[in-house]
């Protein structure tokens, strides 16, 4: 199976697009499914989504499982405007609504936060509350009108095993010599 890179372009007018139970489903793109929000950030809390980022690491070092659930391929996180403005922009294999009720789900489980609750609008109420999540990341999205993949549709477990035969198959070859 060959594999060619690929675009795709997104209408701005989503009014055509498949009603989702949060309002349009995107659709998958050869970057996969994915989001970028961009919101102000709550004065003097800079630092604090700095150190939200150590958090985040330091967990994914004790467990790097702990956000699989959430089926990413990457995360960006961007304080820009002298720290007052911040972006989050996830790539992950499933659609908006999934993505957002498992994201909520995961963190009420592990009892954890959000970096979310460092930005302006952010609803208290979010643990118990997914619309008022969803509703918060949908007025602050910010929609692609393109996306490019250089391997495109690949899911990031379909990524894991490729990787997984690429070094059994090193290794195989090593032992050979």
């Amino acid at each position: 199976m060959e594999i060619k890179p690929a675009a795709a372009v997104i209408p701005k007018d989503t009014s055509q697009l498949e009603k989702g139970k949060y309002g349009p489903v995107y659709p998958k793109t050869p970057a996969c499914y994915g989001f970028t929000v961009i919101a102000n950030v709550k004065p003097g809390r800079a630092d604090t989504i700095r150190g939200y980022g150590q958090k985040l690491a330091k967990a994914l070092e004790g467990d790097p499982e702990v956000l699989a659930p959430l089926k990413l391929h990457y995360l960006r996180w961007v304080l820009f405007d002298n720290d007052t403005r911040f972006m989050y922009q996830g790539i992950f294999d499933t659609d908006f609504d999934k993505y957002t009720e498992d994201a909520v789900a995961l963190f009420r489980k592990a009892g954890i936060d959000t970096v979310f609750e460092n930005l302006e609008g952010f609803p208290a109420d979010w643990k118990t509350n997914s619309e008022a999540f969803v509703k918060f990341v949908r007025e602050h999205q910010c929609p692609s009108f393109m996306e490019y993949g250089e391997y495109p549709y690949v899911s990031a477990d379909e990524i894991k095993k490729a990787l997984k035969i690429k070094d059994a198959f090193s290794s195989m070859l090593d032992q050979m010599q």
